[in-house]
């Protein structure tokens, strides 16, 4: 199986996410609230913010509705008195500025660059995601970024997997593979559309599925599965 399209999943795949948005969230609440008070704030706010994402992926909610609706819920479940549109608008400064990169990231990127096109398919916000990139080292081995935000529909949504591929210099299915950490969004979306999929698992999660899929913990493993002759996979 020869590829030429990798379609990476950007937070917890190239970028750490989870690191990030605890540093964002953190400083979005400068001076409104104590410093001490933040742990369990955060924690809520992570489930309240998994939760519409979630309804948003079902089209059950918009991006401008989630933005502020996390910190709502949060501040509501803690009964804190503070403005949650001014908390997300300082949160999504925030962001962009604090990038923290996946293990080998930069280095497969090198590596793949070579060998076809390298895209970036992400549910989020098209200005956040964007300036993310911009402000890693992975830019200059990218080639295209398409974002749920622009494009009107979410992973795992098959109209997000075809609006992606019409920006690619050219696209085969047979030649296109998708890099991502999350089951539903990533492995199952790359399925539905008829595409090669890896699952990025670094947790060792007991697969959710029995889809054809390879799996690797480290991205560097991706060397070691991209160019095998045997693949679990056929359209």
């Amino acid at each position: 199986m020869k590829f030429d399209l990798f379609l990476f999943d950007l937070d917890d795949t190239l970028l750490d996410f989870r690191a990030s948005e605890k540093l964002s969230f953190e400083r979005s609440l400068e001076g409104i609230l104590p410093a001490d008070s933040l742990a369990d704030l955060f924690h809520s706010y992570q489930i309240e913010n998994r939760k519409l994402w979630q309804l948003f992926e079902e089209g059950n909610t918009t991006k401008d509705e989630l933005k502020v609706e996390r910190f709502r819920k949060t501040f509501s479940l803690h009964k804190i008195d503070a403005d949650p549109e001014l908390a997300s608008r300082k949160y999504l400064e925030a962001l962009p500025e604090t990038v923290v990169l996946i293990d080998h990231a930069v280095e497969i990127l090198e590596w793949l660059h070579p060998q076809g096109e390298i895209g970036i398919i992400t549910n989020g916000i098209h200005h956040t995601q964007t300036q993310r990139i911009k402000n890693s080292p992975l830019g200059k081995y990218i080639s295209f970024v398409s974002v749920s935000e622009e494009c009107g529909f979410a992973k795992p949504d098959i109209r997000f997997f075809e609006h992606s591929s019409k920006m690619a210099r050219s696209f085969d299915k047979n030649k296109a593979i998708v890099i991502g950490d999350r089951w539903e969004a990533d492995i199952i979306g790359a399925h539905n559309f008829g595409v090669a999929s890896c699952w990025f698992n670094p947790e060792g999660k007991v697969r959710p599925g029995d889809l054809p899929t390879v799996e690797v913990k480290h991205l560097s493993e991706i060397r070691n599965i991209i160019s095998v002759s045997s693949w679990p996979w056929s359209r």
